[in-house]
């Protein structure tokens, strides 16, 4: 697996521009992650950037874009696909905890592979689909990146959130649309336009709550 080392600078930057601090040994797994992803890619065809200076901007400071605006400590990531933002996340905030669905067992077999070498302690993957997964305990947080429509996710994550806790989808362009389609008994709390350091084209991340 070839070391992406020589991307350090180019993270520290993102992450500074986009007010974050880690420590050092965090930018390292981040760079870990991205090289895990790039390897498996070649065989698993785990997203379509392949260029490392791409998925650096396109996967990681996306991905870690929202972290400012995550409220609580339980965190499930729907359709999280090669764990995106699920394991950059995870990396950045060690005190939070994070479960990966994805019913697509090479994306998941890469999961469990990329948590066990980077040592994470509050990620865990699980191979279901979202519908049927349950938990003792509900989520503060229903995050999705790349599953499907606004209308979807929450029709289908419903039963995992917390009576308190939010939806946070994140998308391109202003999803006027989808929004107009919210299933009744949710509004939207939040619509943020995100500024991705490198990334052109516009990001949004839509926070959801239930409306009673």
């Amino acid at each position: 697996m070839d070391s992406l080392d020589h991307l350090k600078p180019a993270l520290l930057r993102g992450l500074k521009d986009l007010s974050l601090s880690l420590e050092d040994a965090q930018a390292d797994q981040l760079l870990t992650y991205l090289a895990l992803l790039r390897h498996w890619n070649r065989a698993y065809n785990l997203t379509a950037i392949r260029e490392p200076e791409a998925m650096l901007t396109s996967h990681l400071l996306d991905s870690l874009s929202i972290a400012p605006y995550l409220v609580g400590n339980r965190f499930v990531d729907v359709g999280t696909g090669p764990g995106l933002p699920g394991i950059p996340l995870a990396i950045l905030l060690p005190d939070k905890a994070f479960v990966l669905l994805d019913s697509n067992g090479k994306k998941t077999r890469f999961l469990f592979q990329a948590i066990t070498t980077l040592g994470l302690k509050n990620a865990r993957a699980e191979n279901v689909r979202v519908e049927s997964y349950q938990s003792e305990q509900a989520f503060d947080g229903v995050i999705s990146r790349a599953f499907t429509a606004i209308s979807g996710m929450v029709e289908k994550s419903a039963h995992l959130l917390g009576s308190n806790g939010r939806f946070y989808a994140l998308k391109g362009t202003h999803p006027e649309k989808e929004l107009s389609a919210l299933p009744k008994g949710y509004i939207v709390d939040r619509l943020i336009q995100l500024q991705v350091p490198g990334l052109d084209g516009e990001r949004h991340l839509v926070q959801i709550v239930k409306s009673e």
